[in-house]
């Protein structure tokens, strides 16, 4: 890029996010400044190579990694005492698209997606040295977890952390009956939510692969709804994303019936997101009630399992937007290891005590 190219920030959340314009050259790319501390430089190579190859032989609509002139895509930069790893990619046309009518078309479309880009996990042999993170129950809500500890998110009560924290041992239950056979569990996106969707007249583009790790497949379609779990159109993009899905791989009906399942563990871990990332968009506009919302799921969650089978169950995603009467806040769950888990966090005296340490004085 020409020296005298135009420079602007588009985003600050889990990177910064930069868009470069040389309008002699009528070229734009954008600039992607990794957190310190997140991602070494092997995760992101790692990260750029499955695109690579996604782009090559899936045909996947994601914009191209650049080459920079030392000869590798990501440069190693010092700035305010920090080194920093930075990526680029091409520029792609498109928007974000909104929650409204044809919102279920393009879920329909990103069911496709999601089983493409699944379909070539399945098979695809990773080059030597690849690595990324794994998200499982550990990395993702407890104490120790990739994106902090969703006790502390803004605003959390400690009648709210119980109701979630009763969820969980049901969580755990479910996620140990399904298991992470290869058909079920392998290298996901992760976070193919609204802002990572680039929509323009037919076309669809997906972009941001920066939290892709190994998880459970079924759990792209939790991510897809992101911030948007207690909306009453949730169940019909779940049907248009599942449609979607069968068109291009199978999705067994035990697949389907844990969808419910990973839009709470989900929507807990993006609790924690809240409390780590104060300073995104996300976090400036949606920590009010996020976290008795969330509480409000847990409740529903548990309520839906009591006395009944995951098998052929249709799953509370039919019913997490809407009122259900008589549905009573659970008593607070006891659970060994979530004792256990409990156990290692960080202790705090006086008036500064986290909502970890007041639950287990509760």
């Amino acid at each position: 890029m020409a020296e005298t190219s135009r420079i602007s920030l588009l985003t600050m959340s889990e990177n910064a996010t930069f868009l470069a314009e040389d309008d002699e050259a009528g070229r734009r790319i954008i600039i992607r400044v990794h957190r310190p501390d997140y991602h070494c430089r092997e995760e992101i190579e790692s990260e750029l190579a499955w695109i690579d190859d996604l782009r090559t032989t899936a045909r996947i609509n994601t914009p191209a990694p650049v080459m920079t002139t030392t000869g590798s895509p990501v440069l190693s930069i010092s700035a305010g005492g920090q080194s920093l790893h930075v990526v680029a990619f091409e520029h792609v046309v498109g928007s974000e698209p909104d929650i409204g009518d044809d919102l279920p078309q393009w879920f329909e479309r990103l069911g496709a997606m999601n089983a493409t880009l699944h379909e070539h996990s399945r098979r695809w042999q990773p080059p030597e040295g690849f690595v990324r993170k794994r998200w499982d129950l550990e990395s993702m809500i407890s104490p120790r977890g990739l994106w902090g500890d969703w006790r502390n998110a803004p605003g959390m009560t400690v009648e709210e952390a119980q109701a979630i924290n009763a969820a969980i041992p049901y969580l755990k239950s479910e996620i140990a009956l399904y298991g992470t056979a290869p058909q079920q569990f392998g290298l996901v996106h992760a976070d193919l939510r609204l802002t990572n969707l680039l929509v323009s007249q037919d076309s669809m583009a997906i972009i941001d692969f920066d939290d892709c790790g190994f998880c459970w497949y079924a759990y792209d379609f939790a991510a897809a709804i992101s911030f948007h779990e207690m909306d009453p159109c949730v169940p019909q993009l779940r049907d248009a994303w599942i449609k979607g899905y069968r068109s291009v791989a199978e999705f067994s009906s035990a697949d389907e019936a844990m969808l419910d399942t990973f839009i709470m563990l989900r929507r807990i871990l993006l609790c924690a997101w809240l409390a780590t990332h104060q300073e995104s968009k996300e976090g400036k506009t949606l920590s009010d009630g996020f976290s008795r919302d969330t509480a409000i799921m847990a409740r529903r969650y548990v309520q839906q399992r009591g006395g009944q089978s995951r098998e052929g169950q249709q799953g509370v995603v039919q019913t997490l937007g809407v009122q259900t009467p008589g549905v009573q806040t659970p008593g607070m769950q006891e659970h060994d290891d979530q004792a256990d888990v409990d156990r290692t966090s960080t202790v705090r005296t006086g008036t500064d005590r986290t909502i970890n340490d007041k639950v287990r004085m509760a």
